[in-house]
């Protein structure tokens, strides 16, 4: 896994993506500082980086699309899937090294709770909290992107797709309120969440009685507790949505509430899809 995340992490500086992900992510991170912190005197630097998450949907779009696509296109992956590493590494060893170009814009970026210190603002431990937080955002944005690029070979369309569902995520807050007035809007929400789950399902196994049985018992399931009891939907997806949503659960890390539900959440988005990812390659590599 050493020998994949040295490879990985070398070649982000190679070329631009490295150096331009970056640099735009510390312009944005001291553009928001000065604003927040430095001009309008806000003492936690948590509200900066706030406003910074929203610059991931078109960074980590970026940094992931190449991270399988362009292994799948070149055929350079045949080389690491015939290699004594085991998929899990291979794929842990990828995930790493992009997690880790956001790392050192955090490392630096730990100088700022000290500068807002020294103005006689701020609380290190809230403001550190707060960076280890965003961090894992990242990462989880990040996991998500990396297997989109496992399940196809254009970088363009792993880039594009990954940017839609981030910005599905990063609006999931607007939509769920929206629907959460109707029982109607609710079930329908929920039936298509179910019908993402049995196409998952049927991705990852290609056994269509499994992902049919899921999707046709989940949908009956739900209209028949819909006929039965309709107050049950009202509000229901909307709940379901803000539970799910990666950028409302950092809001309780801005209002220096230190929720460990939410680092977990975090870890738990990374491991789901840092495993979904070895499942797709591991398909490919016994097709």
């Amino acid at each position: 896994m050493a020998a994949i995340f040295k490879k990985e992490f070398k070649s982000y500086f190679h070329n631009m993506i490295g150096p331009v992900f970056m640099t735009a992510v510390m312009i944005f991170i001291g553009l928001y500082f000065f604003v927040y912190n430095m001009n309008y005197g806000y003492p936690y630097f948590a509200v900066a980086l706030s406003g910074v998450s929203i610059v991931f949907l078109l960074l980590v779009p970026v940094l992931t699309m190449r991270s399988f696509a362009e292994e799948k296109r070149s055929k350079t992956d045949q080389m690491l899937l015939t290699s004594p590493l085991s998929v899990t590494q291979i794929v842990l060893g990828k995930f790493f090294a992009m997690a880790s170009v956001l790392g050192v814009c955090m490392i630096i970026t730990c100088i700022a709770p000290i500068i807002i210190k020294l103005y006689g603002g701020g609380a290190l431990l809230a403001d550190y909290v707060a960076i280890g937080a965003f961090f894992l955002l990242g990462a989880a944005y990040m996991s998500i992107g990396m297997f989109i690029s496992s399940l196809t070979e254009s970088q363009v369309i792993a880039a594009v797709v990954t940017f839609c569902v981030l910005l599905v995520l990063q609006l999931v807050d607007g939509i769920g309120s929206v629907i959460s007035s109707s029982a109607m809007l609710s079930l329908i929400t929920m039936i298509i969440i179910v019908a993402l789950i049995a196409f998952l399902i049927y991705y990852m196994t290609k056994n269509v009685f499994i992902a049919d049985g899921v999707g046709i018992v989940g949908v009956v399931a739900l209209i028949a507790a819909f006929v039965i009891k309709r107050s049950l939907f009202e509000g229901l997806a909307g709940d379901i949505l803000e539970k799910i949503s990666l950028v409302s659960r950092f809001d309780s890390i801005v209002n220096q509430t230190l929720d460990i539900s939410t680092i977990i959440y975090y870890i738990s988005v990374s491991a789901l899809f840092v495993f979904l990812t070895v499942q797709s390659v591991q398909k490919r590599r016994w097709s």
